[in-house]
């Protein structure tokens, strides 16, 4: 299992289309994907579930990978879900 802190930059938060980025590149990936925000998580490959996280700008997300690519998943997830901003 791997696990990495990043805060949202995105304006406008983890809504529908960053959610779909997101969900889009973490299917790409064996490994199970959790996103965490406080006590709450989810699938880190269902959008529905990535919006009920109601991740804000300047939220912190715990992105977990845990299978036999954990360490790519975590790489990629979380240089993309830092990346991603208001045009998206």
């Amino acid at each position: 299992m791997r696990s990495q802190t990043v805060k949202i930059n995105n304006r406008i938060g983890l809504h529908a289309r960053p959610a779909a980025i997101f969900v889009k590149k973490s299917r790409e990936f064996e490994s199970e994907i959790i996103l965490k925000k406080d006590m709450q998580e989810a699938n880190g490959k269902s959008i529905i579930g990535i919006m009920a996280l109601g991740a804000h700008q300047g939220d912190e997300i715990n992105i977990i990978a845990k299978g036999l690519d954990e360490d790519t998943a975590i790489v990629e997830l979380s240089e993309l879900l830092a990346s991603i901003n208001e045009d998206e």
